[in-house]
């Protein structure tokens, strides 16, 4: 299993904060790996936060094939924010040139593009940089979005965040998710390391998922060029969630009935049964296969927790206003918000969707059996 954590505060964070709450369980991991994600940036981030932000890992040859592909595309840098590791790096860690952080300037024409066309031309950007340092390992990708920041390393978390000086006044971000992984299915491979990334929305997941291919399939004949890559078969629950918000205008409540649809039975009796059971029928190729626990983040910075039917992964949510946090283990949530009512913690069960809006102000359950509300 992997352990996660994920906590979201008016106050920009450290990243180490949530580190140390994956040290806390470190029992349920192995070390084999760290991912991070961090947006509603704070720190020197903060100033940039309609620019687009490229996040990853480059040989000094990869940097020059970057900056020659980001200058033929008219993309400007505008701050930097770069690791150039001196010592040896940690046993199990490969050496690298390279950690960036680089926040561009959109070329003048892409003034003329609507939001989503927009959207959908980063994320292209993205899989074409990845594409091409796939070719010799010059470059690995992780994201290039506005107000968002991943970081991943094979290793063991802390000792990784020591080595990347993770610590750094100027990384900090509202909502950071992390994730220590054991990577029991696959061998160690960085793309592999959740949590995964498209178009503004986050996921990572504790558990496996053993239709993986079905859904693989289906996603990539969607016609997406982001649906692409699979190195884990948790990142299909990142595409879905895209899927379910993207091409068919639904919201988080949709996406729990995608992935985890209630009985035939069940949905005769449900307020919304009629047209849950259409869902179901024209969704069936995305119904996962658990045990899963999944945490993830909207566009608009909503962090969420599901768990699917089988409910044999831990979850618990708690914290106070202006500060909440999502944990595999309870001692996670007690290392990071200890003074926190812990009577109104919550560990959702099979049919719950847990969530904390941007406004941070409350932890909000809602269930499947519910009526829906079409939340965004």
């Amino acid at each position: 299993m992997c352990r996660l954590f994920a906590v979201t505060s008016q106050e920009p964070l450290s990243p180490m904060i949530a580190l140390q709450a994956l040290d806390v369980m470190k029992e349920g991991h192995d070390g084999s790996g760290v991912g991070l994600f961090l947006t509603d940036l704070g720190g020197d981030l903060e100033h940039f936060k309609g620019k687009p932000v490229l996040s990853g890992i480059f040989s000094n040859e990869g940097i020059k094939k970057l900056d020659k592909f980001m200058r033929e595309v008219g993309f400007r840098t505008r701050y930097e924010l770069s690791t150039h590791p001196s010592k040896e790096p940690p046993p199990g860690t490969p050496r690298r040139d390279n950690y960036l952080i680089r926040v561009y300037e959109y070329p003048p024409e892409w003034g003329e593009y609507s939001e989503e066309e927009t959207h959908r031309r980063l994320m292209e950007i993205r899989v074409q940089l990845r594409q091409t340092g796939e070719e010799d390992e010059s470059m690995l990708v992780f994201s290039f979005w506005p107000d968002v920041i991943m970081i991943k390393e094979v290793g063991d978390p802390m000792i990784i965040a020591d080595y990347l000086g993770l610590n750094r006044k100027e990384l900090k971000a509202r909502t950071i998710m992390a994730q220590g992984r054991q990577n029991t299915n696959y061998a160690i491979d960085i793309y592999a390391c959740h949590p995964f990334f498209i178009e503004g929305i986050a996921t990572m997941t504790n558990g496996e998922n053993t239709a993986f291919i079905p859904i693989r399939e289906f996603l990539m004949s969607r016609g997406n060029p982001g649906y692409t890559g699979y190195r884990s078969d948790s990142e299909v629950f990142t595409h879905i969630l895209h899927y379910a918000i993207c091409y068919l205008k639904l919201g988080l409540e949709s996406y729990k009935h995608i992935i985890t649809p209630l009985m035939d039975g069940e949905l005769e009796r449900h307020p919304d049964g009629q047209w849950l059971r259409r869902l179901k029928q024209s969704c069936r190729p995305m119904i996962i296969d658990g045990p899963n626990c999944v945490i993830g983040c909207l566009p608009d910075k909503t962090l969420f927790m599901v768990q699917d039917s089988k409910k044999l992964r831990p979850g618990v949510v708690g914290g106070k206003p202006g500060v909440f946090a999502f944990s595999s283990e309870m001692c996670g949530l007690d290392a990071v918000i200890p003074d926190r009512d812990k009577s109104q913690d919550f560990q959702p069960m099979k049919c719950d969707t847990v969530y904390v809006e941007a406004e941070r102000k409350e932890v909000k359950r809602w269930n499947q059996w519910q009526p829906s509300t079409h939340l965004h």
